[in-house]
């Protein structure tokens, strides 16, 4: 039985630190990883697609890497269509007797690693429901940071072996903008879900300020969420309560998005770098092995 990874892939979410990952290996700093995979929700903002272009044109076909696209459906018309079963978003939900609340988060589950998971199965040779050989593996690399190391963990399958290459050569999230600075990819958009919960003030109004139409598409969604999904209003499990988007648990075209959290104010105290990435809302994102939002939801003020 052999110990070696029959290929290498990179989950590739298109943000700061997967970008990282993808350009240090084309350059061969790092290993070459096999193949890239990008876990499409469907409902990415038009910013992180073409970052995701740039990358496959500019970085992977170069070093003759291949970028897989891959994805369980959208997330936002599986959200509105009662035909279609949903994993749930963690939306924030104001119980009728106004205590605050949050639905269950399945949508990382169910839209980024599980297409993923299908993919790499589909590669080794034993697509579902296959039963893969023990010792049979691949490598899988997954952008964490030495500024968030705590969310390094290990895949939930045999056939997969997570590995966190920016933590063996002691990178922080600083580093990457840097290096990617210098390849001339500055403004690595945050990746996460245009209408993620876990957006901050600073990305809410990233939105709003730089791109309108997809402003009217997150309010709209925001409104029409406002009962729960509608796979669960159609089958009879209403929601006992309301839901919404912004975390105060107001419609997002009232919510207080123009107050400045503490994790804005505290960019006046760090890099011009990290400073620029609190601003445009990008330091939480989507990764399928560490959800970046968790932290983030926890800096919000409701006085604001």
């Amino acid at each position: 039985m052999s110990d070696q990874p029959r290929f290498r892939v990179l989950s590739l979410g298109a943000g700061v630190q997967s970008s990282t990952l993808l350009a240090l290996s084309a350059e061969g700093v790092l290993p070459k990883v096999d193949y890239a995979i990008f876990a499409d929700t469907g409902w990415e903002p038009k910013a992180v697609y073409a970052h995701l272009d740039r990358l496959e044109r500019d970085i992977a076909n170069p070093a003759g890497i291949p970028v897989l696209r891959v994805s369980s459906g959208n997330i936002r018309e599986d959200a509105l269509d009662p035909e279609h079963r949903f994993a749930s978003m963690p939306l924030h939900i104001l119980n009728k007797d106004g205590r605050p609340g949050m639905t269950r988060r399945q949508c990382t589950g169910e839209y980024k690693i599980k297409p993923i998971k299908q993919k790499v199965r589909e590669i080794l040779g034993y697509p579902h429901p296959a039963r893969i050989p023990k010792g049979v593996f691949v490598e899988q690399w997954v952008g964490i940071s030495t500024d968030e190391f705590h969310r390094a963990k290990d895949a939930d399958v045999q056939y997969m072996r997570n590995r966190h290459p920016l933590l063996d050569i002691s990178w922080s999230r600083a580093h990457c903008v840097r290096y990617l600075t210098s390849l001339g990819l500055a403004g690595t958009p945050k990746s996460s879900c245009l209408g993620c919960p876990f957006h901050g003030n600073a990305q809410w109004r990233h939105i709003r300020d730089t791109s309108p139409d997809e402003w009217a598409d997150v309010v709209e969604f925001d409104a029409a969420i406002r009962n729960g999904n509608a796979r669960a209003n159609a089958t009879g499990n209403h929601l006992l309560g309301q839901a919404f988007l912004h975390r105060s648990r107001m419609p997002l075209n009232q919510a207080p998005i123009d107050h400045v959290t503490a994790a804005e104010r505290a960019a006046q105290h760090i890099s011009a770098e990290e400073a620029e990435e609190l601003e445009n809302g990008v330091v939480d994102g989507c990764s399928p092995w560490a959800c970046r939002g968790d932290a983030a939801h926890d800096d919000f003020d409701l006085a604001a």
